[in-house]
């Protein structure tokens, strides 16, 4: 009986089927729930990466950390297809550098319930139904560079380098252009960035050249509203009761001068300023004959080149922005007084100067006194001292006669402007526009003295978003440096000049004006504005106006570095065994900002300073070092 049930077959499929239900079951229920969490861990992740480049943005656009996250939670919960918002928490970890490139991560914790009873987690050996998992997502924020090169163009860079046989400004240009080199190599990589590197140039002596196709900008002081912007102006000689020209005279209507009353041609009842004044200087540049007389044409004796004075503390030590509702804060041309000296004579209006002579021999003579003008038939006596000569308009709106000599070529209006103008920012991915940089690079020339903080000055405001040169990324964009790097090859020099029986210029005009005049009510010139006691606020010699000017470079550097801008500095040919050039070598390692990347030699615990005491034989080698921490800048987080 038992051996005919064992080998009856009948029901052997419906009992296969019953043995073999369960782990089918099983495993359907398995392949279900393996699909869905597929699905959910899927969802969960293209959510993360979506919320992760989108905070990016945010962040590089200014989002503050608090906003940041609030943004980052909300669009990742708002691109959540399948997953249920309170199985799934999102943690953030934000850059950790508010300027600079950097690294976001973004991690969710998604936890995932099975469709079917516990025990099909069972079946895969988990003690619980529910499934942990962890996804995380990184994103870089872009590193873009914006460089000012900031580059002493002053007499000394003339001297031959140390170790070399050339030239410094030959030797500065070489290693200038092979840094743009390199870094405009790196930046055509970088084909995802707009304008990954950019550069300007600043190139500095006694003052800092804009160029003259500013003239008409909206940061210049055009009306003549700025403080500063009628020092060794005496316009009371011009006013209507006192102007010796035949109803030509000017008015002061608030603080701005006016043009009145006729023969001003087109520029009637127009402001009267530096830039007009520039106009209004005329000679007479040719002479013909008709009807048996002369007829003389005339020309502008010269034109603004560019220049411009330093701003009144606090303006001088930053990037303000210009606005007429400040008036300080606007940029005034530089204009260099004439001061006394010349006299111009041609009684017989025959193109021969009967007299020419000097009464004064000052340093930057280019026109007539007034005094010495006032009669074609003898030369008057001075009737006014030095400083009153130099101070009265009225000898500015007197044509200089034909064939009359010329002062010496270096005395002008624009006298202390020696330098090429800055080129604004360019883009180093563009051969055109790298080819604009070096082009300005080799034109540099050298002359005049030495103003460090002047051209740090304008080496910010090439960077800065703001005017006058906006072509910078907004301050508060994340994934981008600001860097200025700035080389001289010596101490901060102002000329003093001892007049103090004559003009009381007591210095040279540069970009700080006359030190002996003083600026509104402070009682001091606006070079000793905010100094400290070390600075001797009535004494005028070349060691206290250097002394200034290290202090106001010291403000310059510490304002730069407090608002994210990394300031790289160079020594050239300066020895430390030389007391006066140690001191400068100390003033610009104090200004230099810290490495983010190298460690201090004598130090493993602080940070390298970013300083290169170079010579002229390693210049080349200093500035591939510069090369490689822009470099990191760019490419470490």
């Amino acid at each position: 009986m038992f051996h005919k049930f064992r080998k009856d077959t009948r029901g052997n499929y419906a009992l296969i089927t019953a043995l073999v239900m369960a782990p089918l079951m099983g495993a359907l229920a398995i392949a279900i729930d393996y699909t869905e969490l597929s699905r959910q861990r899927l969802d969960t992740r293209n959510a993360l990466d979506a919320a992760n480049i989108a905070t990016a943005r945010q962040i590089q656009a200014g989002a503050n950390e608090t906003e940041a996250k609030a943004y980052a939670k909300d669009f990742y919960l708002a691109n959540l297809r399948h997953v249920s918002p309170s199985k799934t928490e999102l943690f953030v970890t934000l850059p950790d550098r508010s300027t600079g490139g950097g690294e976001m991560r973004m991690c969710a914790s998604l936890v995932y319930s099975p469709y079917f009873l516990p025990a099909a987690a069972k079946l895969i050996g988990k003690e619980s139904s529910d499934f942990d998992f962890s996804i995380c997502s990184e994103v870089r924020l872009k590193n873009t560079l914006e460089v000012a090169l900031v580059l002493d163009n002053s007499g000394s860079m003339t001297t031959k380098g140390s170790g070399t046989g050339q030239q410094r400004l030959a030797l500065l240009k070489a290693a200038a252009k092979q840094l743009v080199e390199q870094m405009s190599i790196e930046a055509k990589q970088m084909k995802q960035v707009d304008k990954p590197i950019q550069f300007s140039l600043v190139p500095f002596a006694a003052s800092v050249n804009v160029g003259s196709q500013y003239r008409d900008a909206s940061w210049m002081d055009t009306k003549g509203i700025s403080p500063i912007h009628h020092e060794n102006f005496d316009w009371s000689s011009m006013t209507k009761n006192n102007s010796p020209f035949a109803d030509k005279y000017v008015e002061k209507v608030g603080d701005i001068w006016y043009k009145r009353g006729k023969n001003w041609g087109l520029t009637e009842d127009h402001e009267m300023t530096r830039f007009s004044l520039y106009d209004d200087i005329i000679y007479e540049s040719s002479r013909t004959t008709s009807g048996g007389k002369y007829v003389y044409g005339t020309s502008p004796y010269t034109s603004w080149a560019g220049c411009i004075e330093a701003r009144p503390y606090p303006y001088n030590a930053s990037d303000f922005a210009p606005s007429t509702s400040t008036p300080a804060s606007m940029f005034v041309p530089m204009f260099a007084p004439d001061e006394a000296g010349t006299v111009w004579r041609d009684f017989n209006r025959d193109g021969n100067n009967d007299v020419s002579s000097a009464s004064y021999s000052y340093s930057n003579n280019w026109w007539m006194d007034w005094n010495e003008y006032a009669s074609w038939a003898k030369i008057s006596g001075s009737g006014q001292d030095v400083r009153q000569r130099q101070r009265d308009m009225r000898k500015y709106f007197v044509t200089k006669p034909y064939n009359s000599s010329s002062a010496n070529s270096d005395r002008t209006p624009n006298y202390s402007c020696t330098t090429t103008p800055i080129t604004p920012m360019q883009d180093l991915q563009k051969d055109a526009e790298k080819t604009t940089l070096t082009t300005a690079i080799d034109a540099m020339q050298a002359d005049g003295n030495t103003n460090v903080p002047e051209g740090m000055a304008w080496g910010w405001r090439t960077v800065s978003s703001a005017e006058p040169f906006t072509r910078g990324r907004s301050e508060v964009e994340r994934g981008n440096d600001k860097i200025i790097i700035v080389l001289t090859d010596g101490a901060n020099t102002y000329s003093p000049d001892d007049d103090s029986s004559y003009a009381n210029n007591r210095s040279t005009y540069a970009a700080y004006g006359y030190t002996g005049v003083k600026y509104l009510d402070t009682g001091m010139t606006r070079l000793f504005l905010n100094t400290s006691s070390d600075v001797k606020k009535s004494t005028h010699t070349s060691s206290n106006f250097t002394a200034a000017l290290d202090e106001q470079m010291q403000m310059l550097c510490k304002n730069a570095k407090n608002s994210n801008i990394i300031v790289m500095t160079v020594s050239l040919d300066l020895l430390e065994s030389k007391s006066a050039e140690k001191k400068a070598i100390n003033a610009l390692k104090d200004c230099a900002s810290e490495s983010r990347f190298r460690k201090d030699p004598s130090d493993p615990n602080k940070p390298a300073k970013l300083f290169w005491n170079a010579t002229g034989a390693t210049l080349s080698d200093d500035f591939r070092e510069i090369a490689d921490e822009l470099s990191n800048l760019r490419i470490v987080s």
